[in-house]
C-alpha cells in the first residue's frame, strides 16, 4: 500500500513537472507569435506634418558642425529618411544597421539623417561607439516638434520633391521597409493600403 502511494506521488510530481514545461513552452510560442503578427507597417501617430504635405525646410547643423538641410526638393533626385533615435533606446540601436543598409541600397538613393535632442557629449560618444559619423546626425528639439515625434524610434520619409511620403513608429526592420512600400503604392501607410485592398 505504501509503495503504491509512493509511486502515485512520484507520478503526480512528474506530471506537474511536465505541465510546467508545457506551460513555459506555450508562453514562449505566444511571445513569438505576438512578434510575428505585429503591425505590418510603421504606425503613424497624430503627426504635425501629414503625409502628402511639403516637409518644412529646416537648415540645421549636425554634431560635427556640418550644415544639413531637411526638407525641400533635392538637387540630385534623392529621398531623405529622418530617423529619430536616442542613445538609450535599445530598439533604435537594433535598427541602426537596417537604416544604414537602406542608405546604401535603396533606389532611388536615400539620404539618411539621424535626429535627436539632448546632451551633445552623449550623442558624440554614441556616434563614435556605433561608427556612424558618415551619416548626418542632428540635435534639434524643433525638428522633433515639427514632426510631432512623441515616441522612439520614429522615421519620416521625404521624397525627392520635398513631400512627406510616409512616417511612423518603426520598431522592426519591416516597419522601416514599410515606409518605402507605402511610397511605392502611393499611400500614407501599409495599413491604409491593406484597408483599401480588403473587400
Amino acid at each position: 500500500m505504501i509503495e503504491a502511494l509512493l509511486i502515485a506521488n512520484v507520478a503526480l510530481w512528474l506530471l506537474v513537472l511536465a505541465l510546467a514545461v508545457t506551460v513555459f513552452a506555450l508562453a514562449r510560442q505566444v511571445g513569438l507569435l505576438h512578434e510575428r503578427i505585429s503591425p505590418a507597417g510603421a504606425l503613424s501617430s497624430k503627426a504635425n506634418t501629414r503625409v502628402g504635405e511639403p516637409a518644412p525646410v529646416l537648415d540645421l547643423t549636425d554634431i560635427r558642425d556640418r550644415p544639413v538641410r531637411v526638407g525641400g526638393a533635392s538637387s540630385d533626385g534623392s529621398r531623405t529618411l529622418l530617423f529619430f533615435l536616442s542613445p538609450s533606446c535599445p530598439i533604435c540601436d537594433t535598427l541602426l544597421p537596417t537604416v544604414e543598409w537602406v542608405a546604401r541600397t535603396e533606389v532611388p538613393k536615400v539620404r539618411v539623417v539621424l535626429a535627436s535632442d539632448g546632451s551633445l557629449d552623449e550623442h558624440r560618444a554614441f556616434m563614435e561607439k556605433k561608427r556612424i559619423d558618415h551619416l548626418p546626425y542632428v540635435l534639434s528639439a524643433p525638428l522633433g516638434m515639427t514632426y510631432g515625434v512623441a515616441k522612439l524610434p520614429y522615421a519620416v520619409l521625404i521624397d525627392e520633391n520635398g513631400i512627406v511620403a510616409a512616417q511612423g513608429l518603426v520598431n522592426t526592420r519591416e516597419h522601416v521597409e514599410s515606409l518605402f512600400e507605402a511610397q511605392r503604392h502611393g499611400v500614407a501607410s501599409i495599413q491604409e493600403y491593406l484597408r483599401e485592398k480588403t473587400p
